[in-house]
């Protein structure tokens, strides 16, 4: 397996999506990386037993990406040795009718995670800077006061809500959660392939939508509301990483990899020391039990 560092594929500098690859060659068989991928996942499930008995930092996952990117597949392989109490998924779909009667971050904020937890958002937040973007008159829905017509989402009004995001990042993050946001960067043609798969087999046909075609369409739109959105939204406090996914098992590994190396710099995350009087009676409470 080819040794790379996961701060490749972070977001520190503008970036164009059309020059970076949604290619990476491990250097290794699908056999090796899936056997790399259950080895750092498994070490990933013993760090998050002790980041939940340490109960000072939370930790939110964002999964963005373009329809087929795997973000489902990813979810179940990367966290499948986690304590099923230590983490939530949240997939965010349409606004309901009662989400709408909130700010747009509100559903989100609720879905945030507890100290000593995970939180994964299957689509995050940013939907609403990216298929709102494409589609403004979505906007409408929100009833903002202000905007009463879609001439009011202007280039004023994305600037505003790239700062309240980058803002409601910031506070969370100086709160203790820590954030990961993954871009599953995939080429037009891989898309093409994934989606006539979900044709072909059968057990596959319930995933595809018509709707999928027509957003398909609208592919060069969506890439530059995600390369404005990674430009302007990628901090140190919540980087973005361009993931490249048009192979799962590499895109899974390289997920697994970064969260796992940047949580083991948090050296400060360990388990509890019992109190001195419990520890020092443990002889007598075994005692107790071999006993009974």
């Amino acid at each position: 397996m080819k040794h790379f560092d996961t701060n490749t594929f972070k977001v520190t500098k503008p970036i164009k999506l059309s020059e970076i690859s949604t290619k990476f060659d491990l250097g290794a068989s699908k056999k090796e990386i899936k056997k790399e991928l259950e080895d750092v996942r498994e070490d990933l499930g013993k760090l998050q037993d002790t980041l939940y008995a340490h109960g000072k930092y939370a930790v939110l996952v964002c999964l963005q990406g373009m329809d087929t990117a795997g973000k489902d597949s990813l979810i179940r392989e990367v966290f499948k040795d986690f304590n099923t109490r230590g983490i939530v998924v949240h997939s965010f779909k349409v606004p309901t009718e009662l989400e709408l009667k909130h700010d747009y971050l509100w559903r989100h904020y609720i879905a945030l995670p507890a100290r000593g937890k995970f939180s994964v958002f299957n689509r995050t937040h940013y939907e609403n800077v990216l298929v709102t973007r494409v589609h403004p008159y979505y906007i409408m829905g929100e009833n903002i006061p202000g905007v009463e017509s879609v001439d009011a989402i202007n280039d004023e009004f994305w600037a505003k809500r790239f700062e309240q995001i980058n803002n409601f990042e910031k506070h969370i993050s100086d709160n203790g959660t820590i954030i990961f946001k993954f871009f599953l960067n995939i080429s037009k043609e891989e898309q093409k392939n994934r989606l006539l798969r979900r044709l072909e087999l059968k057990e596959k046909n319930w995933k595809f939508s018509p709707g999928d075609l027509k957003e398909r369409k609208l592919w060069d739109k969506y890439q530059d509301c995600y390369e404005d959105a990674l430009n302007k939204t990628s901090k140190p406090h919540a980087p973005w990483y361009t993931i490249p996914a048009d192979d799962k098992p590499t895109a899974r590994y390289i997920v697994v990899k970064t969260i796992y190396d940047t949580l083991k710099k948090y050296t400060d995350i360990e388990e509890p020391e019992l109190d001195d009087d419990i520890k020092a009676n443990l002889e007598e409470y075994k005692k107790q039990l071999e006993s009974e």
